[in-house]
């Protein structure tokens, strides 16, 4: 199986769905991971002020973070961090629709609606729209994943509340998931933020409790065909 992640940002694809990632790699599943942004320059007033180094670090990361799950290639699409809603929906979506033409992903995997942050409400109107089941679409399965600190914190009024219907068991993946979580180093925090290692192993651990094993991975499927 081809599966592509759809990522706003670095450190997403690990908060949602590293455990996941890195248990299809295990199984000889070849996953890609595509960042539209580089969750850097949104910390400057002007893209153009972002320190070239400090860019450098975070590719570093999330390529270090790749080879912990097993990702196959990570791919930057370059668009402004934190301003997506700055660039027309449509070159987003062409950026996607050339990746999925190239790699053809029978599985994608991406933000959910209703998240707080701007960047991956519109990283998952863009993936619905690259994915839509037209002839030759190769993609035959759609799922959100919940991004901690941006999902939860939505309290549901930034769009549909995330409501999983689908688990994956990651039990033996979990330690990964965090192995590749510590690559980010700047986007670390203490307990009890959502996004520090004890948060985020208590939260596999309370959804592995929903689906009856030891730690899971919570999706909204999307879109499935069978």
């Amino acid at each position: 199986m081809r599966a592509l992640v759809v990522a706003a940002h670095p450190d997403d694809e690990v908060l949602g769905c590293g455990g996941t990632i890195a248990r299809l790699a295990a199984e000889d599943h070849r996953v890609w991971v595509a960042f539209l942004a580089d969750g850097v320059a949104g910390r400057y007033e002007k893209p153009a002020d972002v320190d070239p180094d400090t860019l450098r670090v975070r590719h570093a990361q999330c390529r270090a973070a790749a080879g912990d799950l097993g990702v196959e290639d990570v791919l930057l699409c370059g668009f402004p961090d934190q301003r997506l809603d700055t660039v027309p929906l449509l070159e987003v979506t062409r950026a996607l629709e050339e990746l999925i033409a190239r790699l053809r992903p029978e599985v994608v995997y991406t933000h959910h609606a209703g998240d707080l942050n701007a960047d991956h409400a519109i990283a998952h109107r863009a993936t619905l729209t690259a994915t839509r089941p037209v002839s030759g679409c190769p993609v035959r399965e759609v799922y959100a994943y919940e991004v901690a600190s941006a999902t939860e914190w939505a309290f549901g009024q930034a769009g549909p509340a995330f409501q999983p219907n689908v688990f994956v068991d990651i039990a033996v993946t979990l330690e990964r998931k965090l192995a590749a979580l510590a690559r980010y180093r700047d986007e670390a925090r203490a307990f009890p933020h959502p996004r520090s290692p004890e948060v985020v192993r208590a939260s596999a651990v309370r959804w592995g409790s929903v689906a009856g094993v030891a730690a899971a991975e919570p999706f909204v499927l999307v879109r499935g065909l069978r």
